[in-house]
């Protein structure tokens, strides 16, 4: 297609899925979009969800321990089998011999929906009817920085966009004194939170849960030294020549992010610390969560504050819970694991039901990618009530809940390995589609022009799996 061509196909595409003067697509007027970059934009059609919550599981869970137990390997248990991985080139660390492993605890049907729930997670079990479970969703790379990339931003090696950062460009935020994406304890990576090419007034707001008195939870958000009225006059004074040097340059995404995040962190004064304050939550709430001061206790304030913030109008919010890549001795690591998230994720989905808020706030809970269901060794020589897990990206689960997916679902399978997807193969695109769908989002339509070209959250891939759709 000629350079011609292509503008006219991109005019006429953006034409043709403007909505209300304001188009999701890239040639959107930024005129119009810089006076308010955060403002609320309607969807292409109507949503199912109005919010998302994503507990990124990082380091990824055994999704053989946890929810897919495969009566194939139980009864092969620390028997060799041959390679069910096939002649694929992999390098396979650890894995002299591929040894069965059998679930580390009882795996057991749950709730009305049967669904199946590890004695590791006691609490999500008690919310099996409620979540929407994907057993076959497929990622492309097994290295965890780039599986993270691809989960988070749809490619293992570029900076694009953030999930979180498409979600606050295409709908922006329903409360005008809250970003439209933040992130509690994010991973050390900032492209993951990034907003790459997009404005940066998109990217993650990083923040952390409080651990000592005096602690703020966004860092530099408010200044002691100086009164409200003087911080306004300084701000005020910054972005006047922040103005001038724009008008210069004649535009700058990094510079307007800039003034745009300035005006935005003083109104966040009058509102963040109320909500990240939970000294006045209940103590009914906190006991739900987990908050207590036991291994619960960090997790469930994430938590509670993601619900918070989820509530007072943030359109994407991420919690972070790391330490669930068990390569040694996953006989005690998973269950510590376990129980430091299980009580607190089940916490949140169990309040934003009570509030009201679960039918059209869309929770998923996952890793970014899985574990092999044959044991690994990095030592060669330790017995097999010491191995680990190996990663999987080939196949693994993804919990869903809320905000339009089917409660009490299965959705796809492997094969008797647990390796390969046989039905319902839902791969990291697809779930992108997915969710832009639940939010009322075309992720064809959805679109920055950068480059020469339109980019997406899907890039050319993914389509939309109504399969497990209400």
């Amino acid at each position: 297609m000629t350079t011609p061509q292509l503008t006219r196909h991109r005019f006429l595409r953006s034409a043709a899925c403007g909505f209300g003067g304001l188009a999701l697509s890239g040639l959107m007027n930024e005129t119009a979009r810089a006076a308010s970059p955060l403002a609320v934009r309607a969807p292409h059609f109507t949503p199912r969800a109005k919010r998302m919550i994503f507990i990124f599981l990082a380091g990824a869970p055994s999704q053989g321990d946890l929810f897919a137990p495969k009566p194939h390997i139980s009864k092969r248990h620390g028997m060799a089998i041959d390679s069910p991985v096939g002649d694929d080139g992999q390098l396979r660390v650890g894995v002299a011999q591929f040894l069965p492993m059998a679930p580390i605890a009882p795996i057991r049907p749950r709730g009305q929906s049967g669904m199946m729930i590890s004695d590791l997670l006691p609490s999500l079990a008690n919310v099996a009817d409620e979540l929407c479970m994907l057993r076959a969703v497929v990622a492309d790379n097994k290295a965890h920085a780039p599986a993270a990339l691809q989960f988070l931003t749809g490619h293992i090696a570029e900076a694009r966009p953030s999930m979180g950062a498409w979600f606050s460009y295409g709908l922006g935020t329903e409360n005008k004194n809250l970003p439209g994406f933040i992130t509690i304890h994010p991973p050390a990576d900032g492209r993951v939170h990034g907003a790459g090419f997009l404005p940066a007034i998109h990217q993650g707001t990083p923040l952390r849960v409080p651990r000592k008195e005096g602690e703020l939870a966004i860092t530099d958000l408010r200044d002691p030294d100086a009164t409200p009225d003087v911080q306004r006059r300084r701000l005020d004074y910054l972005q006047n020549i922040n103005q001038r040097l724009l008008n210069r340059v004649q535009g700058d995404s990094q510079m307007e992010g800039i003034i745009e995040s300035f005006e935005l962190a003083f109104r966040m004064q009058t509102e963040t610390p109320e909500l990240v304050d939970l000294s006045s939550a209940s103590k009914t709430t906190q006991e739900l969560y987990g908050i207590d001061g036991s291994a619960t206790d960090v997790n469930g304030r994430a938590c509670l504050m993601a619900r918070r913030l989820s509530e007072a109008g943030v359109r994407f919010v991420q919690v972070t819970i790391g330490g669930w890549d068990h390569h040694v001795d996953i006989r005690n690591s998973l269950p510590r694991s376990c129980a430091g998230a299980d009580k607190p994720v089940a916490g949140l989905i169990r309040d934003l039901k009570q509030r009201g808020l679960l039918e059209d706030t869309l929770v998923m809970v996952s890793g970014e990618f899985g574990r092999t269901y044959w044991s690994q060794d990095l030592s060669g020589t330790s017995p097999i009530e010491k191995h680990g897990r190996e990663h999987q990206q080939e196949s693994f689960c993804t919990l869903l809940a809320g905000g339009g997916v089917k409660p009490g679902y299965v959705h796809g399978e492997t094969d008797d390995f647990g390796y390969r997807p046989i039905q319902g193969r839902v791969h990291l695109h697809d779930l992108h589609a997915t969710v832009l769908h639940l939010m009322g989002i075309n992720h064809e339509q959805l679109t920055y022009p950068h480059l020469g070209r339109d980019y997406r959250l899907t890039d050319v891939y993914g389509r939309v799996e109504h399969e497990f759709l209400v």
